[in-house]
């Protein structure tokens, strides 16, 4: 795969000039980059995905959804429906996608809603929100957030990576210029204050960037369809993870330090899982799985042991509450503008 890669170069160049030539229209002016009298906060990746995106989504919705109306927007990746269309509690993963429905979900007083024209799904939000959230949005340069968060993992820093095919990175590094705020995810636990000043000094921040640091956290508790137990239910059973997520190593290294006995099902991001998938995966007596994958394998299942184990952002070295006036000022200062 790594020789594959390589062969490729030439393409990644070629796809990474396009990109290149689309941002400098945007930069220039020569396409229009709509910005918006209410707040427009933006979060994504310079890279394919696996960077936490969905987590920090719903911190911002935790702490924010107290003082503003807050509403979600995605593309809802992989859905089967078209145009705009909001989400609700009934709804299913194929209808609107499976992160804006675990959003809706988890906060139901908020609105959520797909559409891959993020103009006009904003349009459509505006008149019903103070605070519109865009997910996976950073190359949407049609709309100009006026908060633009970027995420890069600890493991895979955008620095450190290459042009499609070649590497995961959707835009040249140069790109991590447009963002306002930039966090390191996934960070692992006790890493060394030196070690993140090390990456800080690889990332260069420009002198208007905030760069942070966060960590995946897991609850203690499991759900399933009709049951919340305690994870450690799961101590002396035998049970089969099941992922289809970017980057599943986190939570299978999480649970091998906790020593669980299980096998790991894994397969591609946001997979459709298939009748024979559904078939095989009942041979199993308890499956775990995550809160994303559960959104999309749980109705197919029906009344069967399967269970997810939530994860949440939580920002390190006592940062959360700076990062959370920073994204507050913004936001106070784009409305009384």
């Amino acid at each position: 795969m790594k020789l594959l890669r390589k062969l490729l170069f030439p393409f990644s160049l070629l796809y990474g000039g396009i990109t290149a030539l689309r941002n400098y229209f945007y930069n220039k002016g020569w396409f229009e980059s709509k910005r918006y009298d209410l707040p427009v906060v933006c979060v994504g990746n310079l890279s394919t995905g696996g960077t936490g995106k969905s987590p920090m989504i719903e911190f911002l919705i935790d702490f924010l959804k107290d003082d503003y109306r807050v509403a979600v927007l995605s593309r809802g990746y992989k859905r089967t429906t078209t145009g705009f269309r909001e989400v609700f509690q009934t709804s299913t993963a194929e209808e609107v996608g499976d992160e804006p429905l675990q959003f809706k979900q988890n906060f139901p007083n908020i609105r959520v809603a797909v559409c891959v024209n993020r103009q006009e799904g904003i349009q459509k939000l505006k008149t019903k929100a103070d605070v519109i959230l865009l997910d996976d949005a950073f190359q949407h340069r049609k709309v100009n957030a006026s908060l633009k968060i970027l995420l890069t993992p600890y493991s895979d820093l955008f620095t450190r990576d290459y042009m499609l095919p070649t590497g995961n990175l959707r835009e040249f590094k140069g790109g991590a210029r447009r963002a306002d705020i930039i966090v390191v995810t996934k960070c692992p636990k006790g890493v060394p204050y030196a070690e993140m000043q090390e990456i800080q000094r690889e990332l260069k921040p420009l002198d208007y960037q905030k760069v942070y640091f966060s960590k995946i956290g897991y609850e203690d508790l499991i759900y399933g369809p009709s049951e919340t137990l305690s994870l450690y239910y799961l101590q002396d059973k035998s049970f089969t993870l099941v992922t289809g997520i970017a980057n599943p190593a986190h939570l299978v290294d999480y649970l091998e330090k906790k020593q669980f006995d299980f096998i790991h099902e894994e397969f591609p991001d946001h997979h459709n899982f298939s009748a024979l998938d559904v078939r095989k995966l009942k041979k199993n007596e308890i499956i775990l799985t995550t809160e994303k994958d559960y959104m999309r394998l749980q109705p197919k299942l029906g009344k069967f042991a399967i269970y997810y184990l939530p994860i949440k952002t939580l920002i390190l070295r006592e940062q959360g509450e700076f990062f959370k006036n920073n994204v507050s000022e913004s936001i106070a200062k784009t409305r009384l503008s």
